[in-house]
């Protein structure tokens, strides 16, 4: 069931957004709504960790200036021999 909706907005963004619309092959009411659903999905989405997981939080004990991507990055060097 669709229900219609008013919005109060600038008609400068209004022209914008329909020619938007346009050159994507859709509706104004069409991108509005599908962007809506994301916002609300992003919200609605709940991460878990896995209990697997959540054990092994803790286990290794870091310095606070350690630099995961140029370790990650050194590692991947000797791998390939780069």
């Amino acid at each position: 069931m669709t229900t219609k909706l008013t919005l109060t907005i600038d008609d400068s963004v209004i022209s914008v957004a329909k020619k938007y619309a346009k050159t994507k092959g859709k509706s104004l009411s069409d991108i509005v709504e599908n962007y809506l659903m994301t916002l609300t999905a992003k919200e609605e989405k709940i991460e878990t960790i896995s209990p697997k997981i959540l054990k092994l939080m803790g286990v290794i004990d870091l310095p606070e200036d350690f630099n995961y991507k140029k370790e990650l990055s050194r590692g991947l060097s000797k791998k390939y021999k780069l």
